[in-house]
């Protein structure tokens, strides 16, 4: 909303290093393209795996876990929610999945946020799907998670977010149809207002990453079907927090910086071009389920992992297949294990490596 009031003013001219990144993720979209169209099937690998990733990232971000077997089992549709975590993590998928089949068909109206919300929620018993009743300060908490440290931003009012909303719907689809800017940089506008203006009473940074997914989709920049954007988040975490609070101040009054904010974030859409590029040449290398296993051992949230785990993330890979390549990356001194057979327990010892 505020920053598409002055959006001239606050984009203006754009710094050099956001244009050379615009333009590394614009050349990235045409070799997207060209491979998808050579091999298309190779990239149902990258699919399998990002899907996973980002459901179990974005959700990390927020600290909402579970074990990543159960995750798996969840994003199968193998198993239903045992507590509140799983069940918003099974939510999200459902939401992502949503966007992934039928992103072109999906208006970006006020409603389509709020469903989206609502689907978030749906195997919860949450109120959900309407804005907030109550205050929700953006605050930072103590390592205790419950002593609050500091008020990082106080959003708008409750009485004032249905308006906000349509406002700030209204002046986006101008500023988008307008194509005045560069799409990245009014998508990355719109998802800062809605984090400034916080709509929900909870789920907002999750849906601010599934709406900037759709956003994405639609304007043909489809990276994030084949490399998790909210593992990329997840891994920069504090580098996010600090470049959204960098952009912050003096958002009520119109005069914030927002330069902060789109730097991270087409930096963060550079790396997911990279990353790309880095799984094709792997695919192209290795073979499809070579690299599905190497994928997720790499993408991992944690260093343990058994061999069920793997066998349930990697559908289609068989076990032999999955021992074959454990085995060359304990070779190649990636993991190591302890135990023998399926009870084993396996330790990645690195993460620095081509999947």
């Amino acid at each position: 909303m505020q920053s598409f009031r002055k959006i001239d003013e606050l984009i203006g001219l754009v710094p050099a290093d956001v244009t050379r990144a615009l333009s590394a993720v614009d050349r990235g979209l045409g070799r997207q393209n060209s491979f998808r169209n050579q091999n298309p099937g190779a990239l149902a690998t990258l699919i399998a795996v990002a899907r996973v990733q980002s459901t179990e990232a974005s959700n990390a971000i927020e600290d909402i876990v579970a074990p990543s077997n159960r995750i798996r089992e969840l994003m199968d549709e193998k198993t239903t929610p045992a507590d509140r975590s799983e069940a918003e993590i099974a939510g999200y998928r459902h939401v992502l999945d949503q966007i992934h089949a039928s992103a072109r068909d999906i208006p970006f109206k006020r409603s389509v946020v709020e469903q989206f919300h609502r689907d978030l929620y749906r195997y919860t018993p949450v109120r959900a799907g309407r804005f907030k009743i109550g205050p929700n300060d953006v605050k930072e908490y103590e390592p205790d998670g419950v002593t609050v440290r500091r008020v990082r931003f106080s959003p708008v009012s409750v009485a004032e977010t249905p308006t906000a909303m349509d406002e700030l719907h209204r002046r986006f689809d101008h500023e988008w149809h307008r194509e005045h800017h560069h799409e990245l940089l009014i998508l990355g506008a719109y998802v800062f207002d809605f984090l400034m203006i916080h709509p929900f009473q909870d789920g907002n940074g999750r849906i601010s990453r599934l709406l900037g997914l759709l956003l994405l989709y639609q304007s043909g920049y489809e990276v994030g079907r084949y490399v998790s954007i909210e593992k990329l988040i997840n891994d920069t975490r504090q580098t996010y927090y600090d470049s959204l609070e960098a952009s912050t101040a003096g958002w009520h009054e119109g005069t914030h910086d927002l330069w902060p904010w789109l730097r991270y974030l087409t930096g963060i859409l550079v790396a997911a071009s990279k990353d790309f590029e880095d799984r094709v040449k792997s695919i192209s290398r290795r073979g499809a389920k070579t690299t599905l296993v190497r994928s997720f051992v790499r993408g991992l949230t944690k260093d343990v992992f058994t061999f069920s785990e793997v066998r349930t993330a990697c559908p289609g890979v068989s076990e032999p297949q999955i021992r074959k390549v454990l085995r060359q990356m304990k070779v190649d001194r990636l993991v190591t294990s302890e135990g023998v057979g399926m009870s084993a327990r396996w330790i990645r010892l690195s993460t620095d490596f081509e999947p």
